[in-house]
């Protein structure tokens, strides 16, 4: 049976971008494939210019999110610990930045420079939390050992999106952090607290899925295509079926 990578993301401010210029920049209610890849990069110490080791590392996994809505404070005494809810809130930050691409300013496909200072608005998400089952693609370049033990000692220092946006705790767990399952869905489904829309990459069912710009391209330039993702409804209570 497949095993799974349980990460915890957790921390005051996240920020999953999604298309964006200068000045907008927009942030998804989940964290995006790219996203993550770079996050699992800085953990093992791949270069942003390295595009072989990135399509590597990018062949190697995948990914399935749920956004949870409660959380279990690691720092609570163990005998104590009992779900929090959680809310996340989507807050816009303000900044000044100079020579920007603004969305107004395409010209020909591409956008084109302000020479002026121009104010730019930032998305973040605000008390957030998510859970993600990172699996192994075979033949996996970089295993889950690989990346866990990286995930515990990290290269470059680990964010949430963004470089502003620290963690809050560790992204594993002291222990429990590999899960037998058949899919990432499955594997979510043994951590708890349950509850939560969950966004896979496989789900030969779903009818209406999300369409997502955060493929990584590997072309040397920050390049991206789309791809299709699966949005489930977890409940927070397991099912449970009564004998007929």
């Amino acid at each position: 049976m497949p095993s799974y990578l349980i990460m915890k993301l957790d921390g005051p401010m996240q920020a999953w971008g999604d298309h964006t210029f200068e000045d907008f920049r927009p942030s998804r209610d989940f964290p995006t494939r790219s996203a993550l890849l770079g996050l699992l990069a800085a953990c093992l110490g791949i270069e942003r210019e390295d595009a072989e080791a990135q399509a590597r590392l990018a062949g190697s996994v995948e990914i399935t999110v749920r956004a949870d809505l409660q959380v279990v404070r690691p720092e609570m005494p163990e005998g104590q610990r009992k779900p929090v809810p959680r809310h996340s809130i989507r807050l816009t930050d303000f900044h000044t930045v100079l020579a920007a691409r603004l969305v107004k300013r395409v010209v020909s496909g591409l956008p084109k420079a302000n020479p002026n200072p121009v104010v730019s608005r930032r998305e973040y998400l605000h008390d957030a939390h998510f859970t993600v089952a990172v699996g192994q693609r075979e033949p996996a370049a970089y295993t889950l050992e690989i990346i866990a033990r990286h995930l515990r000692k990290p290269v470059y220092t680990p964010s949430l999106g963004r470089r502003s946006c620290p963690l809050a705790r560790p992204l594993l767990d002291s222990t429990d952090y590999l899960i037998e399952a058949e899919s990432g869905i499955e594997a979510l489904a043994q951590v708890l607290p349950l509850g939560g829309l969950i966004y896979a990459e496989t789900d030969a069912q779903e009818r209406n899925p999300l369409v997502v710009r955060d493929l990584p391209m590997h072309r040397g330039k920050r390049l991206f295509a789309t791809r299709k993702v699966y949005v489930h409804k977890q409940p927070e209570k397991p099912d449970v079926h009564q004998p007929d």
